[in-house]
C-alpha cells in the first residue's frame, strides 16, 4: 500500500514550495572502484546547512515540530515528519510528540511506532543515539529512507555475512557491530520482538540495559532493515573532515569541503568507519 510513502512524497513537494523543506544539493562521486562498490558517496555542493554545524544551544524542532512537514500521527505518542534537510526524497523522522530524550533508552511504544509504519512503508530505519554517534537533536527520533521494490542499502550484504561471522567467530569487528536476523512472520509481535533483540544487543554490545544503567554506556547506532537489525558502539561522530551518523554504517557517505578525499582513497571507507567505533572489549 506504501501510504505513509505516498504522502510524505505529496508532503514534500508542498513544503518544498512553501519554503518548510530545504533539500540538500549534492552529487555522487567516485574514489574507487573497490570504495564505491559498497558505499554511496555524495558530496554537499553549497554549505552545510546549521544542523551539521558545531555551535551553542539551539531551538528543539520538533517541540513543536513544523506542521508543514507532517506525515501523520502515529499512535497516540508519535508523529511522522519530513527531514527538513533531506538528502533522499521523502526522507521521514518518526518524533515523539511530548519530550524524550534522544539518549535514553528507547521504550516498547517507540517499536510499535516503528512497527506500525514498517508494515506500510519499508526501507532503511536508523537511530542515533547522541551528537557522539551523529545525532543533530536531543528529542527523541527514529529516522526512515524509504526504499523502492528490491531497493537495499549498499552495505545489506556485508551485515548479512556478518550475521554467520559473529556465530562462528570473535572477529575484532563483532565487539563494536552486532547483528541479528528479523523474522519474517508477519502474524507475530513485531515489536515485542525488536524491542528484545534491542535489549540482547544492547548488552552484548556492552551497552548495558534499561534495568540497570539509567541511560546506555556509550553512543552507539541502530540501523533496522526487513531482513536484519544492527547495534554500532561508536566513540565518536568525527573522522577526517568526515560526519558520520548511522547512514555511514549503511554505506551512505556525506563528504563536503573539508573532508579528506585523498586520505579515504587510500584507506578507504571501512578505514573511515573503524576509527569512529569503539572496538575495546567489554
Amino acid at each position: 500500500m506504501r501510504i505513509f510513502w505516498e504522502q510524505a512524497k505529496k508532503r514534500s513537494e508542498i513544503a518544498r514550495q512553501n519554503g518548510a523543506l530545504v533539500p540538500l544539493e549534492t552529487k555522487l562521486i567516485s574514489i574507487a572502484p573497490e570504495i564505491n562498490k559498497l558505499f554511496e558517496i555524495r558530496l554537499l555542493i553549497a554549505s552545510a546547512p546549521k544542523h551539521l554545524k558545531s555551535g551553542g544551544p539551539k531551538i528543539n524542532p520538533f517541540s513543536p515540530w513544523d506542521k508543514r512537514l507532517e506525515v501523520a500521527s502515529i499512535g497516540n505518542d508519535h508523529k511522522l515528519i519530513l527531514n527538513k534537510y533531506p538528502v533522499k526524497l521523502a526522507h521521514m523522522l518518526l518524533i515523539t510528540k511530548e519530550w524524550s530524550p534522544q539518549r535514553g533508552w528507547l521504550e516498547y511504544r517507540d517499536w510499535q511506532a516503528l512497527i506500525q509504519v514498517d508494515r506500510d512503508t519499508s526501507g532503511l530505519w536508523f537511530f542515533n543515539s547522541c551528537p557522539e554517534s551523529g545525532a543533530s537533536q536531543p528529542h527523541r527520533h527514529l529516522q526512515l529512507i524509504g526504499f523502492n521494490k528490491n531497493e537495499k542499502c549498499p552495505r545489506n550484504d556485508w551485515y548479512l555475512n556478518l550475521i554467520n561471522l559473529s556465530q562462528s567467530t570473535q572477529h575484532s569487528v563483532c565487539r563494536s557491530v552486532v547483528v541479528k536476523s528479523r523474522p519474517s512472520v508477519s502474524k507475530c509481535d513485531q515489536a515485542e520482538i525488536l524491542y528484545q533483540n534491542y535489549l540482547e544487543l544492547s548488552e552484548e554490545i556492552g551497552l548495558g540495559s534499561p534495568g540497570k544503567n539509567e541511560y546506555p554506556l556509550y553512543p552507539y547506532n541502530i540501523l533496522i532493515t526487513k531482513e536484519w537489525i544492527s547495534l554500532i558502539r561508536r566513540k565518536k561522530e568525527h573522522s577526517h573532515g568526515f560526519s558520520i551518523n548511522a547512514l555511514g554504517f549503511a554505506g551512505y557517505l556525506l563528504a563536503t569541503r573539508d573532508s579528506n578525499l585523498n586520505w579515504l582513497e587510500v584507506n578507504g571507507a571501512e578505514g573511515l568507519l573503524n576509527s569512529v567505533l569503539d572496538t575495546k572489549l567489554v
